[in-house]
Parts: C-alpha cells; sequence; structure tokens
C-alpha cells in the first residue's frame, strides 16, 4: 500500500448508492494519505439486508484492526437502526440524519421517508429530459447536425479531434439534462481561417475545448498508432491553430488536460449560463 494506511469504506445505500458515493468521494478525496478500500452495498431495504450489512462492517473492523467508515443514504428508520448495530466499531455517517433534520425545521414539514422519492417526483420531467439530452449528444456527435438541429442544442463545443468534446457531451447530457452537440476543428478550417458556417448564427452557444500536444498526442496514438494524425508535430500545430481560431473568433475555452470531467462540465454550465431545474 505504498505505506500508506489502509481504510475501509461502506457507500451503504436503499436505492443505487450513487448519493453516497459521490458524498463520500468528495470528501475522502481531501484526505491524500490515506489509502481507501470502497465496498459499495446498493438496495439494502429492508431490515434483513441490513442486518447483513452490519455483519460485514463488524466483521472488516475485526479483520482489520481499524474502524470502517461507513457513508450511509438509507431511509427508512428500521433498517438505519438495524445498520447501527455496528456502530461501536465503525465511524457511521448518514446524510439523511444530518441533513433531513434541517430541512424539515427549514420547510416546516416532515420529510416522507420514502425509498426512492426523488425518482417518483422527477421521473416525468428530469428523467426524461436527461433521456432526450443523451440521444441528442449521440445524434450530434462530430459535426452531424444542421442548423435546425442546432437551434435545439443548449451549447454545443468545438475542438480538435479527441480533446474531450464527446465524453463532456454525455456526461453534460446525463448529470444535467443539457443538450449538447460538438464540432471537431478539422485542417480544412484552419486553412480556411475561419469556423465552419453554420456555426455562426449560434456564437453565444460555443464553447472551446483545447489539450497540451503531449497529452493529445498520447490519446491519438492508442487510435491510430504511428500516424500523421497522432505525430506529437502534428497535434502541436493543430492546437495552436484551434487556440488562434477560437481567441480570433471570441469563443469561450478552456484547457481540459487537467480537469475532470466534473469539472469542465461545471464551468460550461456556469460560463453558458444554463440552467436546470427539477
Amino acid at each position: 500500500m505504498n505505506g500508506y494506511p489502509f481504510r475501509t469504506v461502506f457507500f451503504v445505500s436503499d436505492s443505487t448508492g450513487i448519493t453516497a458515493e459521490t458524498f463520500g468521494h468528495s470528501l475522502l478525496a481531501q484526505f491524500s494519505d490515506t489509502r481507501f478500500q470502497q465496498v459499495r452495498m446498493p438496495f439494502i431495504d429492508d431490515v434483513s439486508k441490513a442486518r447483513e450489512c452490519a455483519r460485514q462492517i463488524q466483521k472488516v473492523a475485526h479483520e482489520t484492526g481499524l474502524r470502517p467508515i461507513v457513508f450511509s443514504s438509507l431511509v427508512n428508520p428500521e433498517s438505519v437502526a438495524t445498520l447501527r448495530e455496528a456502530r461501536s466499531c465503525a465511524l457511521f455517517l448518514d446524510l439523511f440524519e444530518r441533513f433531513i433534520g434541517p430541512i424539515e425545521n427549514e420547510l416546516g414539514q416532515r420529510s416522507t421517508h420514502t425509498i426512492g422519492r426523488f425518482h417518483g417526483v422527477a421521473e416525468s420531467h428530469d428523467y426524461k429530459r436527461r433521456i432526450e439530452a443523451i440521444n441528442f449528444a449521440m445524434t450530434h456527435d462530430d459535426g452531424v447536425s444542421s442548423p435546425a438541429d442546432l437551434m435545439h442544442a443548449d451549447v454545443i463545443l468545438v475542438g480538435v479531434s479527441r480533446s474531450g468534446k464527446t465524453p463532456t457531451s454525455l456526461y453534460l447530457a446525463m448529470q444535467f439534462g443539457v443538450k449538447t452537440a460538438n464540432y471537431p476543428l478539422i485542417p480544412e478550417d484552419f486553412e480556411r481561417n475561419k469556423l465552419p458556417g453554420e456555426l455562426h448564427e449560434f456564437r453565444a452557444k460555443l464553447f472551446g475545448l483545447t489539450i497540451s500536444p503531449d497529452r493529445l498526442s498520447l490519446i491519438r496514438q492508442e487510435r491510430r498508432p504511428n500516424s500523421h494524425y497522432a505525430s506529437l508535430e502534428n497535434c502541436r500545430y493543430e492546437i495552436d491553430a484551434a487556440q488562434k481560431l477560437m481567441h480570433r473568433e471570441n469563443i469561450r475555452w478552456l484547457d481540459s488536460t487537467t480537469k475532470s470531467i466534473e469539472e469542465i462540465s461545471a464551468t460550461i454550465m456556469q460560463t453558458v449560463q444554463i440552467e436546470t431545474a427539477f
């Protein structure tokens, strides 16, 4: 373990566990000197499953001699109480316990304590909006768009091939329901010294991605080994030309080299001022 202490982390949920994992990862990322082994325990939706989960937590504590860390988003009070049978040998971080109470006080009403309640409320609009956005991103990838299609896009990503446009488009769709089209900037655009004609009327929706030439070359080598397309010299040329084009056309852009897809997407949402609601 490279000399680092080692801790087991349980993510316990009565649904998919995404909420517990997302919150837990954000907190644990602040402790870079500790290594964590993750144990995902989704769909703990009755007391018997919660009891088995508690047994596993106790077993790990006994075997490792270290208290596991438990992130729980369980809603059912009986399941919560059963899971807490292992409280003496683990650190429990109950997301609902910490946050539901203050929200109840603020809103002046009791929560429903219903498993999967959010899906039930949001499915008619938020869930369907995300599915539509995913379909939009997949069918409007790599410049496969007409002006009529682009009218329905919330944002249009531009950049050289393999600069991160497609994964960012899909993340924006899945996480926020944002309809994203993307256009690769190609050598013909640099020779003409201007954007593809169909993009001009949608300038307000444009956002550029760039990347370091070294990183781009490595990515392209995996796709087309030893090709001119992947050569460092060509990558340097394309990146330089793309950045000059975006600067000249006054397109907002960022360097994706050292940023996570979450950071890239958050920056795009803020810069293009895309608002979402549920």
